[in-house]
């Protein structure tokens, strides 16, 4: 039989390789976190008609004689380009920006993935659209401790900010050099105790003839201010009870009023009402009580040849022998990329180069079905000569 019918064989086959994963790149144009493949062809064995001669004084040397025997699939890489960015507005959407992964647990196994939709289910695990469990790391008490494996990401139901003492207040603005003696200005705060419990710290300014007093009732605390050219003299630091109030702020020009307490550390207890993601993977709750904390923080994966990693479907990788093991850490460390809340990453497929090669492909395919039938001409023919 004729060579040529093999070789036209052998190129079928792999321009319908091409034809397969051309089709499939088309196909998930659309795919949050797709990457798109493509094929790489070789020429398969080459048979020896002629061998090669050794030159010698009187005689040249001669080239080998081959004749190729067709052409295979040398493999289908994946293109990990950054693909475009699509925005959502959904916090619980997520694109890595640069190289990494994100890890999920499915089944008992644990995929890597650059689709980043994610919500929380009804037992607060962070999930993707096929339920796979987002891995990362649960705070405890605002800490996340990133030396440890990477877990499950679970936000407890009925999470709650715990109420925290006021220890510390803060007064800013300024006191009238120009009011007369005996006015007073009274500005009341806040506090809390352990438990979350609220009660009104009440600080009386009262305009002496060399500054003014400060008192607080409840605690029966005093203390002084003076001032030179506006500017207080010394710093005014006035132990409230457990309060410590620090008026080293407070200045004394003429016809401002705007003395005013500004801030206190304590809370009461708050429910979560949000949470944002930011670009190092922190999950931050914000509660009721103003405050915002830090409940657990997703991870990112990283892999010595990412090209070496497994489909699994559903946009998800498995690792391989030629992979090397998942690299956990932090996303924007090195060899990290950030995240970027409210978007997605979309498909890195190029429509204009699929639809070129899927032409390519088309006519290759043409060529070497006319290789076929050519041979099965030059059969025919043979099988004629005798008549």
């Amino acid at each position: 039989m004729l060579r040529s019918l093999y070789s036209g064989i052998s190129g079928l086959r792999s321009h319908q390789t091409m034809l397969d994963v051309t089709g499939n790149n088309i196909a998930n144009v659309n795919t949050a976190g797709f990457k798109g493949s493509s094929v790489l062809f070789e020429d398969s064995l080459s048979q020896l008609i002629g061998n090669p001669g050794i030159p010698s004084g009187q005689v040249g040397g001669r080239n080998p004689a081959q004749v190729g025997l067709g052409v295979q699939v040398a493999g289908v890489r994946t293109n990990f380009a950054q693909g475009s960015t699509q925005s959502t507005g959904r916090a619980g959407d997520l694109m890595i920006s640069g190289d990494g992964f994100f890890a999920v647990r499915s089944g008992g196994e644990t995929l890597y993935t650059r689709s980043g939709g994610f919500s929380f289910d009804l037992t607060g695990k962070l999930v993707n659209a096929d339920g796979a469990i987002v891995q990362g790391w649960v705070a405890q008490d605002g800490v996340v401790n990133t030396g440890q494996a990477p877990g499950n990401v679970v936000l407890p139901k009925g999470v709650v900010s715990p109420a925290k003492a006021t220890t510390s207040a803060t007064v800013t603005g300024n006191l009238p050099s120009t009011a007369a003696v005996g006015d007073e200005l009274i500005r009341d705060i806040t506090v809390y105790d352990g438990q979350g419990g609220p009660s009104t710290l009440s600080l009386t300014f009262t305009r002496t003839a060399t500054g003014w007093d400060v008192t607080e009732p409840s605690s029966g605390a005093t203390g002084a201010l003076s001032f030179v050219d506006g500017k207080q003299v010394g710093g005014l630091v006035l132990p409230a009870g457990a309060v410590t109030v620090d008026l080293s702020a407070v200045t004394g020009y003429a016809g401002m009023s705007t003395v005013a307490v500004t801030g206190q550390d304590g809370a009461a207890a708050g429910s979560l009402q949000s949470y944002a993601i930011t670009s190092d993977g922190s999950i931050v709750g914000t509660f009721s009580n103003g405050r915002t904390q830090t409940l657990a923080k997703i991870a990112m994966a990283t892999f010595a040849n990412a090209e070496g990693l497994e489909k699994a479907g559903g946009t998800s990788y498995r690792t391989s022998v030629n992979s090397g093991a998942a690299q956990m850490g932090e996303a924007g460390q090195a060899g990290y990329g950030g995240l970027v809340s409210g978007a997605l990453e979309m498909s890195n497929v190029d429509l204009s180069q699929e639809f070129t090669n899927l032409i390519i492909a088309q006519r290759g395919f043409q060529a070497n079905a006319r290789i076929i039938t050519t041979s099965d001409e030059i059969l025919q023919e043979l099988t004629q000569l005798k008549r």
